[in-house]
């Protein structure tokens, strides 16, 4: 019968035929290191749109719209690359959102900052 090895440290392993490693610590090393580049990129970008609408938010300054330039956000560090969302009003418009915070271009690098409507929801 052949003897299986650990996939992480390459010790021989006892037990179960379909073991692929000698212990917990093996298999827990093992599997985070497998994951890692895609929690690292899922962690980048999750920062990247929380980033973006706290400089929105922080631009409106309570607001519910507000007229800003291309200069003033880029200044901020927003990153238009990443947004969560797309909103198309009846005219075509289309708004790019990060969570409840979004913008539209405008003519001239300039941006209409708003902030999304919550519904309000009846109680009984």
């Amino acid at each position: 019968m052949e003897s299986k090895i650990c996939l992480q440290c390459g010790a021989p392993i006892q037990g179960r035929a379909d073991k692929k490693f000698c212990d917990d610590y093996c298999r827990n090393v093992y599997n985070n290191q497998s994951k890692r580049g895609s929690i690292n990129l899922i962690r980048n970008i999750t920062n990247a749109l929380r980033r973006n609408r706290n400089i929105l938010e922080t631009l409106m300054n309570g607001e519910d719209t507000y007229k800003t330039p291309r200069e003033k956000l880029t200044e901020s560090g927003f990153n238009f690359k990443y947004h969560t969302h797309t909103y198309t009003n009846k005219r075509g418009d289309v708004y790019f959102y990060c969570f409840d915070h979004g913008y539209l271009p405008l003519e001239n690098d300039w941006f209409l900052l708003v902030r999304k409507k919550e519904k309000k929801v009846e109680q009984d």
